[in-house]
């Protein structure tokens, strides 16, 4: 019976980290389709989603099941409850990425960004790209060097989303109503994309530790 729950347990991590690699997809090509206007790859990020939120209904089940089923305790209560919280997290992310491939195809086939802020979101873009690669390593590994590195892309991800509002206020600010609308909310998702990876991340120091990181980071 303990080999049985010891694979399901196994199990459960496997396809967390299968639904984190539909999100590093789903962001990088969301990313992609929003600077360059690929219609037909921002419909495919949001024809996906639906993948990753199945996947999550999927694990949320077999996990309340082993919490009624084996009554867990300690390591083993720690493991189910943090991948409920995990799985929940992931999923978001995946909403946020559909949320981006949406502006691009609603806004097609214009860009959805007005170009002074096009490189601003070229490296927002390239450092959610790398949290999700790093969030998805993390979960295969659980080496908790890696969540200091999503740390730092998260930092980068605030003081992106803090220069694109900077632009917006600025006087040489020209972008229409809805441009400015647009950015403000686009700059906001690939913000809470870094947040949420760092919860992540601080979910399997978490399992592997036992201690759950306090956010000593400075308030922006």
């Amino acid at each position: 019976m303990r080999e049985i729950f010891e694979a399901e347990l196994k199990q459960i991590g496997t396809d967390l980290a299968d639904m984190s690699r539909l999100v590093e997809v789903a962001i990088a090509n969301a990313g992609t389709a929003l600077l360059t206007g690929d219609l037909k790859m921002a419909e495919a990020v949001i024809v996906a989603d639906e993948a990753i939120n199945t996947l999550e209904r999927d694990l949320d089940t077999r996990c309340v099941h082993l919490l009624a089923q084996q009554a867990p305790v300690a390591t083993d209560l720690r493991v189910i409850v943090s991948a409920l919280r995990i799985s929940a997290t992931l999923e978001r992310m995946g909403d946020l990425a559909r949320h981006v491939a949406e502006f691009a195809r609603r806004s097609y086939p214009k860009l959805a960004l007005p170009q002074a802020v096009s490189g601003t979101f070229a490296e927002m873009h390239a450092a959610a790209t790398r949290v999700a690669q790093r969030t998805t390593s993390l979960l295969e590994t659980r080496d908790v060097d890696l969540a200091t590195s999503i740390d730092h892309d998260d930092d980068m991800l605030d003081e992106l989303h803090e220069d694109n509002f900077t632009a917006m206020l600025g006087g040489h600010w020209n972008g229409t109503p809805q441009q400015t609308i647009d950015t403000a909310l686009l700059s906001r998702y690939f913000e809470r994309f870094g947040d949420h990876a760092v919860s992540v991340a601080r979910r399997i120091v978490y399992l592997v530790s036992g201690d759950f990181p306090e956010d000593n980071r400075p308030t922006r």
